[in-house]
C-alpha cells in the first residue's frame, strides 16, 4: 500500500505537536496531551489489525480502547513522553501498511465511535480504514491541536 499520505498527515501532526505552547481545552474536550495519546493508543489499535490481516489472521478492529478519557490518562502517565511515543506507533504503523499489497481487499470488521456516535460499524476493506486515518482522522486531530494553541494565545 502507498502510505505516502498517511505518512504525510503523521508527519503534520507530530510537528504541530512538536510547537507545544497549548492551552486548557473547553470543557468536555480532550488536553493536547489526551489527543496525541489518542492517536498513538488507536496507532497500536490500527497496527496490531494490519498484522492480522498481514499474516491473514482476526478481522475485527475496535477504537474502544483509545477514546476512553480515563485511559488516555492512564496512558500519559504511563508513557511520560507521548509525543515520542506518536512517533514509534505512527512509524510503525506505516511500515506495516507499506507491506499491504496495494489491490488488498481484506476485510476487516471496523466499528469507530466518534464520542457518542457510531461512525463505522460494518466489514471494510482493510487499506480504506488507514485511508481514512490519513485524510479524516489525522487531520482532525491537527485540527484540535492548532485550536488548542489558539486556546493559549487567548490567555
Amino acid at each position: 500500500m502507498d502510505t505516502t499520505v498517511l505518512r504525510a498527515a503523521y508527519s503534520e501532526l507530530i510537528a504541530e505537536a512538536r510547537l507545544g505552547g497549548f492551552g486548557d481545552p473547553p470543557p468536555g474536550q480532550w488536553s493536547a496531551q489526551q489527543v496525541i495519546a489518542h492517536v498513538a493508543a488507536n496507532d497500536e489499535l490500527l497496527a496490531e489489525a494490519t498484522r492480522q490481516v498481514l499474516d491473514g489472521s482476526g478481522r475485527a478492529y475496535y477504537n474502544h480502547d483509545a477514546i476512553d478519557t480515563a485511559r488516555l490518562d492512564e496512558l500519559i502517565a504511563e508513557k511520560g513522553d507521548v509525543l515520542a511515543w506518536l512517533e514509534e506507533t505512527s512509524a510503525r504503523l506505516c511500515d506495516l501498511a507499506d507491506r499491504l499489497p496495494e489491490e488488498d481487499q481484506t476485510m476487516v470488521h471496523t466499528q469507530i465511535i466518534d464520542g457518542t456516535h457510531t461512525r463505522v460499524d460494518q466489514p471494510w476493506p482493510w487499506p480504506k480504514a488507514l485511508v481514512v486515518q490519513a485524510k479524516v482522522h489525522l487531520p482532525a486531530h491537527l485540527t484540535q491541536l492548532i485550536e488548542l494553541r489558539g486556546q493559549h494565545d487567548e490567555s
